[in-house]
């Protein structure tokens, strides 16, 4: 299987950042750790091995892209509007940098988000902000309302970057045809207490016409193990 580390100075971040691509071709897939991860724990938690056959056979190739989380929503000594404004530096990087990167190694056209927990919110919010870029979402017990990060602040960098928020608002016609074309699956356990989440997000989206799957499993299924499954039934967009 083909394994790449890359690392540069990010100019986005003004900071080194990491990276681990799993892969040589396929559908792209942008993958987030949980909160405050590291680019490296998704092939620690075996995830990678899970999905062998589709790495070796060429219809996947991962980018396991690291967090700035410690100095973005989980930064609880800075001001809401820098925490907000630092996120919104993160998504930068990843528009400027790191999908050009994954364009220039692999021309397929089809890019996933993909991610669990704190790292299921960057998936969606990703792939609702830039809908024309993405063609699924693929968000396993996710926390989609970010103010409770920003302790009641509000501006454009914390309501454009929050799902919740910013999809009712949605009325261009553009934008909303975009957002229509995506594939959207949400899992959760049904006793996860972010269940509710992924239930206002679902709703959310449909009451746009955006249609989406919403996945409840039995338990609280909010683990590794449980992840691992839904990745395996969801990654090919099965539903």
């Amino acid at each position: 299987m083909n394994r790449e580390f890359h690392r540069w100075h990010s100019p986005s971040l003004n900071r080194d950042m990491a990276m681990l691509i799993f892969g040589h071709a396929g559908a792209r897939v942008l993958v987030f750790p949980t909160s405050q991860g590291r680019y490296y724990e998704w092939e620690d938690r075996g995830m990678i091995g899970v999905l062998g056959e589709h790495l070796e056979r060429g219809w996947l190739q991962l980018y396991c892209v690291d967090s700035v989380d410690a100095e973005s929503w989980y930064c609880k000594w800075a001001h809401p509007g820098g925490r907000a404004y630092r996120h919104h530096q993160y998504f930068q990087y990843l528009l400027t940098e790191v999908l050009p990167l994954s364009q220039q190694k692999n021309q397929n056209p089809f890019l996933m988000t993909l991610g669990a927990s704190f790292g299921a919110y960057h998936a969606m919010a990703f792939g609702l902000k830039y809908p024309h870029l993405v063609d699924r979402i693929l968000g396993f017990s996710g926390i989609y309302d970010i103010r409770g990060w920003a302790d009641g602040f509000n501006n454009d960098f914390v309501y454009f970057n929050n799902p919740v928020q910013f999809i009712p608002n949605e009325s261009d016609p553009q934008r909303i045809e975009q957002l229509q074309h995506l594939d959207i699956i949400i899992a959760v356990g049904k006793d996860d207490r972010l269940a509710e989440s992924s239930r206002t997000m679902s709703r959310l989206l449909w009451e746009k016409g955006i249609g989406n799957a919403l996945r409840e499993w039995d338990g609280w299924s909010h683990d590794w193990q449980y992840w691992e499954k839904m990745m395996q039934m969801y990654i090919n967009g099965h539903d």
